[in-house]
């Protein structure tokens, strides 16, 4: 996100997903040797799911969040992935029948308050922060 932000105000979310991907497949190159032997021995339907995997849902995935990175501050976009275990759990429930244990449950519900808790303000000042000073700086001051 930190790198994703300045490329944004240059290039297209569409360019900077690109560029992350041929990152990773460039990170990647030394594992092609296992890739090759072991795609030799995969069936043709888990090689379609990988290449799909890769194709559709990460390139859809990646490029919302360039875009939406584009849109607003990172710090903002970034408390959105708090969303992601939740709504993979409903979906999971919905969807596949998975259904939580209480405990799991208890702890999603523990999660979501702490993040609650830390997003609350008093007397203008949000609870988890440092009203706009670093520690260092109010480390000088006391």
């Amino acid at each position: 996100m930190v790198i994703q932000k300045p490329l944004l105000a240059r290039v297209s979310a569409l360019q900077v997903t690109f560029l992350a991907c041929t990152v990773g497949a460039v990170a990647c190159l030394p594992f092609a040797p296992a890739l090759v032997r072991e795609a030799g021995h995969a069936p043709a339907g888990s090689l379609a799911w990988a290449v799909y995997l890769g194709a559709l849902p990460t390139a859809v995935a990646f490029t919302t969040w360039a875009y939406a990175l584009a849109r607003t501050s990172a710090g903002r976009l970034g408390v959105t992935t708090y969303l992601v275990p939740p709504i993979s759990v409903l979906l999971g429930w919905l969807i596949l029948g998975e259904v939580p244990g209480w405990v799991a449950l208890a702890g999603g519900v523990l999660c979501l308050a702490g993040v609650a808790v830390s997003r609350l303000r008093f007397g203008g000042r949000s609870v988890g922060r440092s009203g706009g000073r670093s520690w260092s700086r109010r480390r000088q001051n006391t």
